[in-house]
């Protein structure tokens, strides 16, 4: 290595005195051989242009399509489409961008002002030839070879400086690179300080954009994970922990030669929470936790919904919470219409074709009568047997809204 190093140095002095192509292409191959097999890595697969749902070996995203064909998911591939940033490269947020690297997410932001060091190794990801590069570089080194397929932007900055918010909420409302798409679909936060916290919260309360925070607690033992919608949930002013509420300076609490301790079990449980959330909100599948805690002692996962703070102190808080309400009268209706549909859905549902009872019609109907409030009312023998043409004609129910009587 250090023979390799002098003669990268000769060659950059050749460059001063004759900067011609052939030099520029010997130091280039000697860069390429000194990064190894990740050098070779990162050429070993070529960018693939649509996701396939061939088994074959070769096709890296396979497995991902199998969850369309398998009725999760009803587009796997518009996954293609998003763009998530994600505000800390470090123990949470490395291993999150890892996961959505392999799931094929369409682009990801990365945001780190700190660089790789030792001490960094007992966590996942970050491996010790890449000690002294800034973190959002190593990951992007990283990723790319992981996956050549995903959009990947690296922003070696603190978002809690004037310079450094400005660009910060700039590159959120961007272009991206390829064009394909202006803004950013989530916003992952997976920072280890609550001064970093609350200038995430004001950025995205400014563009009302949707967030998901993430935290592990010092003692490595605990993490969470929690979605916050501008307006919709609390925001992290609506109900902020004491450190934040009493204007404490967070940096005079730590001590010198004191740090947190760090698992990187626990990091990965709350990073991969916080991944199967991102995927569930923007592929549209599942139930997506409002909050979500975790404690590994006990293995117990609390949920909990915070609704936002009339008085808090985040004047773009305030304005968004005005907004939602404004407009709940056109949420109201849309919910009404899907329902509508919903109901017309499960009434059309088709005949069972292996019995003369229709028993997977009844389920159906049991079920979604359950799912809509009438779990105390329903049973299977509250369903009369159904009409020759297939149909459950005149089911004893509760009252309801006048769409539900007459012919079902």
């Amino acid at each position: 290595m250090e023979e390799e190093l002098h003669a990268l140095l000769r060659d950059l002095d050749a460059l001063k005195q004759l900067p011609d192509p052939a030099s520029i292409d010997r130091m280039r191959d000697r860069v390429v051989k000194m990064m190894g097999p990740s050098g070779a890595a990162a050429a070993s697969r070529s960018k693939i242009k649509d996701m396939s749902a061939e088994v074959v070996d070769s096709n890296p995203y396979s497995r991902l399509m199998a969850l369309q064909r398998m009725g999760i998911v009803d587009n796997y591939e518009r996954i293609r489409d998003y763009s998530v940033a994600i505000v800390g490269v470090g123990g949470v947020g490395s291993v999150a961008a890892e996961m959505l690297t392999r799931c094929g997410i369409g682009r990801l932001l990365l945001y780190d002002y700190d660089t790789v060091e030792l001490a960094n190794m007992n966590r996942l990801f970050f491996r010790p030839d890449q000690v002294g590069m800034t973190k959002t570089d190593a990951a992007v080194q990283t990723l790319s070879e992981i996956n050549p397929d995903v959009v990947l932007e690296s922003y070696s900055l603190n978002i809690t400086t004037v310079k450094g918010f400005e660009t910060f909420l700039g590159s959120l409302k961007a272009r991206s690179s390829n064009g394909r798409s202006t803004g950013v679909d989530l916003v992952l936060s997976c920072v280890d300080n609550y001064e970093a916290r609350m200038v995430v919260n004001q950025a995205c309360n400014e563009l009302r954009q949707t967030w998901m925070e993430s935290g592990v607690s010092e003692d490595a033992v605990s993490g969470h994970i929690q979605l916050l919608v501008p307006g919709e949930t609390a925001c992290f002013a609506c109900a902020p922990p004491l450190v934040v509420a009493s204007g404490v300076d967070e940096r005079t609490l730590k001590r010198d030669g004191v740090c947190a301790a760090s698992l990187p079990t626990t990091m990965g449980v709350v990073a991969g929470l916080l991944v199967q959330n991102s995927l569930k909100y923007l592929l549209k599948f599942g139930q997506v936790s409002p909050y979500l805690g975790y404690n590994s002692l006990k293995d117990f996962f609390p949920t909990m919904e915070m609704r936002p703070n009339p008085q808090c102190s985040n004047p773009a808080c305030l304005e968004r919470q005005k907004e939602y309400m404004h407009s709940k009268p056109a949420r109201d209706a849309a919910a009404k219409a899907k329902m509508e549909a919903e109901a017309s859905a499960a009434i059309e549902y088709p005949v069972h074709m292996d019995n003369e009872w229709n028993i997977s019609r009844r389920i159906y109907w049991i079920e979604w009568l359950r799912v809509h409030g009438f779990a105390t009312h329903v049973s299977p023998a509250n369903l009369q047997t159904p009409a020759p043409s297939g149909r459950l004609r005149n089911p004893r129910l509760p009252p309801g809204p006048s769409w539900m009587h007459g012919e079902n």
